[in-house]
């Protein structure tokens, strides 16, 4: 990998137990060169994500330049799957019927080549959402695994803790159990919170961008989800998973940056929301890459 991502000027400490070396992204593209890709090719993302946010997730979608589609019966998600460009899969509302939507929808993409984001939303909160995200894991094969640092530690094996759909923090051990998971499934491996951690195995990468009153509205993390399946369905089949890894940097640095954005004309958590779909539709590749802040880190 080839490293430009432009750097912090003056990034934040990184988390307990992580050191930083040196600012830089996972390949020859920089996080607004993922952007401007993603504009261009406009990839069709097909999400099963949760009732609550459904409209917000799309419209999150069209702002970035991704298009978006929600289909759930089980008579046509394997057929979406495969045409579309990602697979996005969200936990937040959980039922039976939702779960086998996924398990169809998952295995038509890994059939297709299609990566698949899974985010395991609540998972830790009960047993259920606890075993229906430990059994999909094992189904499918998953592009990208994105949660908070609570839903990540529980399903890692990791510690942490999860009201609602809530994370109330992580074990220490968490970038340990990330980048073990990662190389060991193939899959690139996201925590956000404070401070958000991105892995594919081999590198681990904290990302310092984000403004509080992404945490005051509803859906701005099944809204990154969406996001991530449109920066990775518009890497090229048969990438390395660094390139991957690189796509989805690129993402949450997007999605964080358009949040500072907003925040500096918002009133609150109201005008936030419409001030950051106003910000992800207007953003440009030199907003990204002048204002990302992102460090590789070691254990």
């Amino acid at each position: 990998m080839e490293e430009n991502c432009h750097p912090a000027p003056a990034p934040d400490a990184p988390a307990s137990g992580l050191r930083a070396t040196h600012a830089e992204a996972a390949d020859e593209h920089t996080p607004g060169a993922w952007l401007t890709r993603v504009r261009a090719e406009r990839p069709l993302v097909h999400n099963i994500t949760n009732l609550v946010v459904t409209n917000v997730a799309a419209n999150a979608l069209l702002a970035i330049g991704a298009s978006p589609v929600m289909a759930y019966a089980h008579e046509e998600v394997a057929d979406m799957a495969r045409i579309a460009r990602a697979v996005a899969l969200n936990m937040g509302t959980l039922t039976p019927d939702v779960i086998t939507a996924m398990r169809i929808a998952g295995k038509a993409a890994n059939e297709a080549g299609v990566p698949v984001v899974f985010d395991p939303v609540g998972a830790g909160a009960t047993p259920y959402r606890s075993q229906a995200a430990a059994q999909l894991t094992e189904a499918l094969r998953l592009t990208v695994l994105r949660g908070n640092t609570g839903e990540i530690g529980v399903l890692l094996g990791a510690g942490g803790q999860v009201t609602g759909v809530d994370s109330s923090g992580a074990g220490n051990e968490l970038p340990q159990a990330m980048k073990a998971y990662a190389r060991a499934r193939g899959t690139v491996v996201i925590a956000t919170g404070a401070h958000d951690l991105v892995t594919d195995g081999e590198s681990l990468w904290q990302l310092h961008n984000g403004h509080p009153l992404l945490g005051s509205i509803t859906g701005s993390g099944c809204s990154l989800t969406a996001i991530l399946g449109a920066f990775v369905g518009s890497v090229a089949h048969g990438s390395p998973l660094s390139t991957y890894a690189s796509a989805c940097v690129a993402a949450v640095t997007c999605f964080n940056v358009a949040g500072e954005l907003a925040a500096a004309s918002a009133q609150g958590p109201g005008t936030f929301q419409a001030a950051l779909f106003d910000a992800l539709y207007h953003l440009t590749e030199a907003d990204v890459n002048d204002r990302a802040r992102v460090e590789r880190v070691s254990l």
